[in-house]
């Protein structure tokens, strides 16, 4: 990100915040669509992300590590959406299997085989973003998301079968 748009947008200059958006609105989202599935939740997360950024720019004291301080602000702040839903704190007795039926018939190699983490359970999902995709220990998440350390590792494994099955059954 430009140095001078950002000292301009701790400045509150409404312009170089939008140009802001505008960059960087696609990668953000992208990030809140690994974590959550429902529109509106991605809509609402990324809202509460720039109002966070924004608000916040003014502690940003490296502007070479903008893209990198937004992204963890955007995970956070889906994580917190999920801690609020209740998300996170599933079971792996409960009905969250993936059914043999569901239909993903319609999955080419083409799309982003991120598309898969939608039919993971969100708890999974996100154990699986943060420690695979984000580069996360397992300690490290298990203080995020208050949970052991050992419930880290067993969602992540839990996560990374049902992804082997997904991709097996889709001969992917």
């Amino acid at each position: 990100m430009e140095r001078e748009l950002l000292i301009e947008c701790q400045r509150n200059d409404r312009n170089a915040q939008r140009q802001v958006y505008e960059k960087m609105a696609g990668k953000l989202y992208t990030v809140c669509k690994r974590y959550l599935k429902s529109d509106e939740d991605i809509e609402e997360v990324l809202a509460d992300t720039f109002y966070k950024i924004f608000t916040k720019i003014n502690q940003l004291q490296n502007p070479d590590i903008f893209d990198a301080w937004a992204k963890k602000i955007t995970v956070n702040e889906c994580l917190q959406k999920l801690r609020s839903n209740k998300a996170l704190y599933i079971s792996l007795e409960e009905n969250h299997m993936i059914s043999s039926d569901s239909s993903l018939e319609n999955i080419s190699f083409e799309r982003d085989i991120l598309s898969l983490l939608n039919f993971l359970p969100e708890g999974c999902r996100a154990i699986f973003n943060l420690f695979a995709i984000e580069g996360y220990p397992h300690k490290e998440i298990a203080t995020m998301l208050s949970i052991s350390e050992g419930t880290s590792k067993s969602q992540l494994n839990f996560a990374r079968k049902k992804l082997q099955e997904l991709l097996i059954n889709q001969n992917i």
